[in-house]
């Protein structure tokens, strides 16, 4: 009895059709791991490990209610805007990119913070406004969003500021923002890209066009590209098998197993495999969007949704970018490829919806 006690006060809060969802997803990047890194048992290791952290801080932030998180949000979003402005002062350089700083005796990148800290800021803003919600309100919520956003444009890093802005405008979408209004921003934004492109770097202008053309460059920024697709499309209908892949193992196919982990995933597994793996990220999004739906406070409906909308759009993101779609932005498939910090950030996500759907009593902050 007191195990059973111990596990319903240490699981209580876990979803369990969402956490089998996770776990399948979680056993499948463990294989498609282990192949791509060619059966590394170091790399493998330190995805365990990597796993094991993410999960236990998924547990750990179940256990708080979204009404004491609403107390630390604008103490998270101040420190990350801040942490911007150190990076845009006095940030390390690497590849012509300011990104990282140093704090103390590490290193950090302060917008994989801001990927959780701006959907919380304006879904905490509009939750202490939603008596009075106007059109001043949203103009102010955008203001909250377009500062970090800004900040991570100069640095630049224009993939992640894109995924960010995504992230907040779910927050608005969901918050009631007018239709009319989402597709006048859309299209202003189609008006605007004639100009935005001439804003562009060269580098961002070149991922455009090779997205477009990548035979121009073969043996150049159009390599990534025909390698991943050439994956892709040799896996057939049923793939050629775990641990099969030509283009990982014969080292044609670049970062295989964090950006380009789709491609690997592809060859061995075929459109059948595909097809199993896309139902898996479609049950987990509806999964997580009905938790979000049932949460009794609007900051937990209003950060539930945009996150899981969040991981949505990440996983179409990496999806589309492997598949020669989308432009190469540098974007992990979520919970599948290898990388703490992203692996981290997304089950702290799937933790706060599970919080926001099981503490369904109010409590005064």
């Amino acid at each position: 009895m007191n195990i059973r006690h111990m596990l319903r006060r240490l699981f209580g809060h876990i979803d369990r059709p969402l956490a089998g969802l996770l776990a399948l997803l979680l056993l499948a990047s463990i294989a498609t791991v282990f192949s791509a890194s060619g059966s590394s048992v170091d790399k493998i290791t330190a995805h365990l490990i990597n796993i094991t952290v993410a999960v236990t801080a998924m547990i750990a932030i179940s256990h708080v209610p979204p009404q004491r998180l609403m107390q630390f949000v604008l103490p998270v979003y101040i420190l990350g805007v801040l942490l911007l402005i150190g990076v845009a002062v006095a940030g390390d350089v690497v590849n012509g990119a300011r990104r990282w700083l140093h704090v103390g005796v590490t290193r950090i990148q302060p917008s994989e913070l801001m990927r959780l800290a701006v959907p919380m800021m304006l879904a905490w803003y509009l939750h202490n406004k939603q008596e009075i919600l106007s059109a001043r309100h949203y103009a102010s919520a955008a203001v909250l969003l377009l500062i970090p956003v800004g900040l991570i444009v100069r640095q630049p890093d224009l993939g992640t500021a894109l995924l960010i802005s995504a992230s907040g405008v779910f927050v608005l979408f969901l918050g009631g923002l007018s239709w009319r209004i989402i597709f006048g921003g859309i299209a202003l934004a189609g008006a605007a890209l004639p100009f935005a492109w001439h804003m562009l770097h060269d580098y961002q202008r070149q991922r455009v066009m090779t997205m477009l053309d990548p035979s121009s460059d073969p043996l150049g920024a159009g390599y990534h590209i025909i390698q991943s697709t050439i994956a892709v499309g040799s896996g057939g209908m049923a793939g050629k098998g775990w641990l099969n892949g030509s283009q990982a193992h014969l080292d044609f196919l670049p970062e295989r197993t964090t950006d380009f982990i789709f491609a690997v995933f592809s060859e061995e597994f075929g459109l059948i495999g595909n097809l199993l793996l896309l139902l898996l990220y479609a049950a987990i999004i509806y999964r997580g969007l009905t938790l979000a739906a049932v949460a009794p406070s609007l900051f937990g409906r209003l950060l539930a949704g945009s996150l899981v909308l969040t991981f949505f759009t990440y996983a179409f993101v990496n999806m589309g970018m492997v598949s020669g779609i989308l432009p190469v932005v540098g974007v992990p498939l979520p919970l599948v490829s290898y990388g703490g910090t992203s692996m981290v950030s997304v089950l702290i996500g799937f933790g706060i919806v599970m919080s926001a759907a099981s503490h369904k009593k109010l409590v005064k902050t």
